[in-house]
């Protein structure tokens, strides 16, 4: 139960995280990964789709007047522009107002983008409506990564996140071989096809949306704002239910917080934790996204014109050759993600980068060497994104647990928008300079320079990653509200705690904590 502090009565004293963390797996956590998780493999199914069906529509009679470069290139850039502003612009109103609230008006936003993204009839609607579908986009990535960390237990917190954020390809696998059927004019004309693939979007994401309406708000956000009987009665049904499938009581909780329950927090605090605080974390959610901006962005969602320009694959059997990228992506997640919580973050963030940016160093070479085929090209980077993949989830994965939990969603959304800005709006422009002149060098230069950045990030990683693996989130850092019993400038867990970045040493019991400030 949570109670008032002594002589403050919007300072309460809480085991809610603890209760969750202690939790065994159950339907109840099903159930947030279909209504929070699902939504990525609709975006992997959209996003896909402009890909595959680029050149598609840059022909003639394809209803709009526009380039394959446009599409790769210019809608690309804009598309990702639109997610960083969407992931700032909500991602506060997600730290202010709640988890719940905001997963539900970003899915509607990108949802209607979509659909008029379907019923474009110039370049300019197309452009305009791939930026606000990329702004509904960004919202989704600050609310729903706050939401899961916050909601599945620490025990399974790496592989779900990364699994869930992997889902995106099993929309790709869908999108490219839908691409496939889109593509074929013995069944849609050239101006139809690919619009009902943004339709078939719409729909699906309709159903998401009814699953969402039942996921329930961060009991660990409605502690901070005022609502501690509400988290605690949401914890209690929960339990309930757990105990009931289960047939077994649940073991007893351990660990305190005494929280001193506050409104909004500014900026200033923001950027001050954020940089002041934690500058080696900073540093790090910096270096994992515009590695993975750019190799996504940039490389792997032009593989399409890759093949159609460098290998004379035609337009309409790109979608199966995407399909099967999208499969090795999909794969490195699922395999990997246990190793996240069992070996550790280190190792296996720090693993994925440097081993992923080898290996497309690698396929930059054979590739430069005219060696490859298209579908030997495709097994290379099968391998490449088995590990990229698991890597670029990850990254997700690290600023929504390393930050305290007042900045988790804004600080998803600022890594977010800084690092997909630096990698993921240069890097398609880049890329598509690089490779619409079908000189092989150029674009193995474009490959060489998407490895470097991930081996960058990878050896930033080896040094400044969290050790956050089976750690509860206020363990890995103190949440900005958070009391000491002894009084308002201590730090609040009664259980363990550790310094900023990874240095100190683990409090044990009546041993103090540190704030790392």
């Amino acid at each position: 139960m949570s109670r008032n502090g002594p002589g403050d009565p919007g300072t309460v004293t809480t085991r809610v995280p603890a209760r969750l963390d202690r939790l065994p797996w159950s339907r109840w956590h099903w159930m947030i990964v279909v209504g929070l998780g699902t939504v990525w493999i609709l975006d992997g199914l959209e996003a896909t789709v402009v890909g595959a069906i680029a050149s598609r529509i840059s022909e003639d009679g394809s209803g709009l007047s526009i380039t394959d470069a446009q599409v790769t290139g210019v809608a690309a850039a804009l598309y990702v522009a639109g997610a960083c502003s969407g992931a700032l612009f909500f991602g506060r109103l997600t730290d202010r107002y709640g988890r719940k609230r905001l997963f539900l008006v970003t899915l509607s936003v990108y949802l209607a983008a979509t659909a008029l993204t379907a019923v474009s009839f110039s370049a300019w609607w197309f452009f305009l409506f791939r930026f606000l579908t990329g702004f509904g986009i960004g919202g989704e990535y600050a609310a729903i990564n706050s939401a899961i960390d916050e909601l599945i237990p620490r025990k399974y917190r790496g592989r779900v996140d990364l699994i869930i954020n992997g889902s995106y390809w099993l929309g790709a696998v869908g999108g490219a071989l839908l691409s496939v059927l889109a593509l074929d004019t013995d069944l849609f004309p050239k101006d139809l096809g690919w619009r009902l693939t943004f339709a078939l979007g719409v729909v699906l994401g309709l159903v998401i949306l009814l699953v969402r309406r039942h996921v329930p708000e961060s009991p660990r956000w409605m502690l901070v704002h005022g609502h501690a009987d509400g988290a605690e009665h949401l914890v209690d049904e929960v339990e309930r239910e757990v105990e009931r499938e289960t047939g077994r009581p649940l073991p007893e909780a351990e660990g305190e917080l005494t929280v001193h329950q506050r409104g909004v927090i500014g900026f200033g605090e923001i950027a001050r934790t954020v940089f002041g605080v934690y500058p080696r974390r900073a540093t790090l959610g910096f270096a994992l996204f515009v590695g993975q901006a750019f190799l996504y962005n940039a490389i792997t969602f032009g593989f399409g014109s890759i093949l159609v320009t460098f290998f004379d694959v035609p337009t309409g059997a790109t979608g199966y050759y995407f399909a099967v990228i999208a499969l090795g992506n999909f794969l490195g997640p699922l395999l990997l993600g246990r190793l996240f919580d069992t070996w550790g973050r280190r190792p296996m963030i720090a693993g994925t980068y440097l081993l992923s940016g080898v290996l497309l160093f690698v396929t930059a070479a054979l590739f430069g060497a005219g060696v490859l085929t298209a579908t030997t090209m495709t097994a290379c980077w099968c391998v490449v994104l088995f590990f990229a993949s698991a890597g670029a989830s990850s990254a997700y994965l690290t600023v929504s647990e390393i930050f305290p939990m007042e900045t988790r969603a804004m600080s998803i959304a600022f890594f977010y928008a800084i690092g997909t800005a630096a990698g993921g709006i240069s890097g398609p422009l880049v890329f598509a300079g690089l490779t619409e002149s079908g000189v092989v060098a150029e674009a193995a230069l474009a490959f060489c320079i998407g490895a470097g950045l991930m081996v960058a990030a990878g050896l930033v990683a080896l040094f400044f990653a969290v050790a956050a693996e089976g750690r509860s989130l206020e363990d890995i850092a103190t949440p900005l509200s958070v009391r000491s019993p002894e009084g308002p400038d201590g730090p609040a867990v009664t259980g363990s705690a550790r310094r900023p970045d990874g240095g100190g040493r683990r409090a044990g019991p009546g041993r103090r904590g540190s704030t790392g400030r």
